[in-house]
């Protein structure tokens, strides 16, 4: 009796933890999709200044990185700006 009450408690905690993760991604995304079309200044307004800047080949844009680490995992938030400065798209790994 005590195995299936420890197991219901870890499969409660398990979704509790797993709802969690889910709301925090939702507010990240959320506020990264406000930086869309924003100039570049509002992202280092925003984010502060990138670990990195990349630059794609022939298309002349440039790709602000951004790492972090949270709970010893590596979160990384990738920002794609145009040539006229403009926030065009971004990717966010593991970050919540």
């Amino acid at each position: 009796m005590k195995k299936i009450f420890f197991l219901f408690l870890f499969l409660i905690g398990c979704s509790t933890v797993s709802e969690k993760i889910d709301a925090n991604t939702k507010k990240e995304e959320e506020k990264l999709n406000k930086l869309l079309n924003q100039t570049e200044e509002t992202l280092k307004i925003e984010m502060g200044k990138p670990d990195k800047i990349d630059f794609k080949e022939g298309s002349g844009n440039r790709f602000y990185i951004y790492e972090s680490k949270k709970f010893k995992i590596k979160c990384e938030r990738i920002f794609e700006i145009n040539n006229r400065n403009t926030i065009i798209g971004y990717t966010s790994k593991n970050c919540f």
